[in-house]
């Protein structure tokens, strides 16, 4: 008998549902949030808002695309931590609710492990290749920075994480400190394919073991775009694709060099990408020839899968749910990413 998991995601700015079957996505609607662009970052007062107005239209669409009923569902999976809290409030009491009122088992998600199960997902008409347990996974987003151990998929471990800043906000406040507008990471891998990533030299922060630092690269950062506007007004305008060519570089830089020293450190040639910034076409670009430069086996997901999604919580739902791994109605949500 087919097992189908309802997943709910509303960690942040968008407002996700998904169905999953037996371990194959069957829909994947993502409502994004718009209004925020203006205020230059997610306003979370305003988010629980448009959650509350999207996310039965949202969950409702799902479940049609995927051809599928109340009451075939087998469990309803939900974002528990980390995020905004408004936000996850929305999407953990639609859930609780719908679980009472169908008598459904429910399942509490933790968003960066699902991001790493990002890496498992099927579609409904195509296998793909799959990574091999156990893996390693270069988690990237907005917020966090970590490379995992994936032993199963009930099994993980952080072996190094961001002590300040994550990639994302370094490439979003770089942004900022450019003029370009929120959300401002996209901006930069955009004009930095137009650009030379070898025109100016920013540093690489020296820090022991498998840990990420950007904060220093932000104040470089900083730093160089005041001195040079100060001999120059326009030198942001004149330069923007070299500039933006030479943060992405260095942030990649970072990313990678760290993600080979764990693969060294390791012996794992199964390597991974995972999280928003995955979505960055200079990280996957230069993740792959990597990969091809040192012998590992890489994955990375769909671009629809990168950022947040509810396809990796309705997948992680369905590996809690095959350990019988259930989560009580009392359960609470929680703004830290602690595992």
């Amino acid at each position: 008998m087919a097992t189908i998991i309802l997943g709910i995601e509303s960690s942040c700015d968008e407002t996700a549902a998904s169905v999953c079957r037996d371990g194959y996505i069957l829909s994947n609607i993502v409502a994004s949030q718009d209004i925020h662009s203006r205020y230059g970052g997610v306003v979370p007062e305003l988010a629980s808002r448009a959650h509350l107005q999207n996310i039965y239209p949202v969950v409702d669409q799902a479940l049609q695309q995927a051809g599928t009923t109340l009451a075939e569902l087998n469990a309803i999976a939900f974002t528990q931590a980390p995020g905004l809290i408004g936000s996850l409030l929305v999407g953990a009491q639609f859930a609780k609710s719908l679980a009472f009122s169908l008598n459904t088992p429910l399942i509490a998600v933790h968003h960066m492990q699902a991001h790493v199960l990002a890496n498992l997902i099927r579609g409904k008409d195509h296998s793909v290749d799959l990574p091999s347990f156990p893996f390693l996974c270069l988690t990237v987003s907005g917020g966090h920075t970590q490379i995992v151990i994936c032993k199963s998929p009930s099994d993980m471990e952080v072996i190094g994480e961001t002590t300040d800043d994550a990639a994302g906000e370094a490439f979003d406040k770089s942004a900022k400190l450019l003029g370009l507008p929120y959300p401002g990471g996209p901006l930069i891998d955009k004009y930095a394919s137009l650009g030379n990533p070898a025109r100016f030299k920013f540093p690489e922060p020296r820090i022991p073991g498998l840990n990420f630092s950007f904060s220093g690269l932000k104040t470089a950062i900083l730093y160089f775009i005041q001195n040079e506007k100060a001999k120059d007004p326009a030198f942001v305008e004149k330069n923007l694709p070299d500039i933006c060519a030479s943060i992405q570089d260095r942030i990649v830089s970072i990313l990678l060099n760290k993600l080979k020293k764990a693969s060294t450190e390791t012996g794992i040639k199964d390597i991974c990408l995972a999280g928003g910034v995955a979505a960055n076409k200079g990280l996957r670009k230069t993740f792959a020839e990597t990969g091809r430069a040192l012998g590992w086996k890489t994955f990375i997901p769909e671009m629809q899968y990168c950022t947040d999604n509810a396809a990796m919580i309705a997948l992680t739902g369905y590996y809690k749910f095959e350990a019988g791994s259930f989560s009580p109605l009392t359960g609470t949500v929680s703004a830290r990413s602690d595992w």
